[in-house]
């Protein structure tokens, strides 16, 4: 079982990364929270993991915090919710807006995570409100560094959006107008950022 690897980061996209780990490149699904946080391409990271058994596939998640990771076991130890769920759980929240959330019900505001309705919302916040509490770094989050502007980063916000469960219409109507509006050029970090919050919106 493999609970965390440090390798050099060959590949990164919203979604996942490979890890170059003595030359051996391990594919691991990432929520975007994680995403925003990683070095640049060709430097040394490290990751808490949990490795997903399947009877088709083995799945690796990796997390930067051990409070992400903690959250997300929390989360797919609930009826109905797994691993794609979770994830998509915490690209949307951050992990101290998803205790906070889960401690005080408020199911509304875990309604907002694409895929989770009001009766999912509900069974989560029965579950874990008095497990939350236990999770690592269930506070302000320190900043991260920028994610540098990418060539065509519609495209990847895009996909980021479609894999958080959004649909591909929706998804583009809000990225352009996010992109119209907006009074300069945006990185991909912003413009996914920006996307969510107009979704979010309805």
């Amino acid at each position: 079982m493999i609970a965390f690897l440090t390798g050099r980061l060959i590949f990164k996209a919203p979604t996942h990364l490979t890890l170059d780990v003595q030359g051996v490149g391990y594919e691991v699904h990432i929520p975007l929270s994680t995403y925003y946080a990683l070095p640049n391409l060709d430097e040394v990271t490290a990751l808490n993991i949990h490795t997903h058994l399947r009877e088709d596939a083995i799945q690796l998640f990796g997390f930067l915090s051990q409070g992400e990771k903690e959250s997300f076991l929390l989360l797919t130890s609930v009826s109905g919710i797994g691993p794609k769920l979770a994830l998509s759980a915490l690209s949307s929240l951050s992990v101290t807006d998803l205790v906070h959330a889960i401690q005080t019900e408020d199911t509304e505001k875990l309604a907002t995570v694409p895929g989770i309705g009001k009766k999912s919302a509900g069974r989560i916040a029965l579950e874990l409100k008095d497990k939350a509490g236990k999770i690592h770094g269930a506070s302000p989050r320190a900043a991260t560094a920028d994610v540098p502007t990418l060539d065509g980063p519609y495209e990847d916000a895009l996909s980021a959006l479609i894999n958080l469960g959004y649909r591909a219409q929706d998804a583009k109507e809000v990225l352009t107008r996010v992109m119209k509006n907006a009074p300069e050029s945006l990185t991909l970090k912003e413009l996914i950022r920006k996307g969510l919050k107009e979704l979010a919106r309805g």
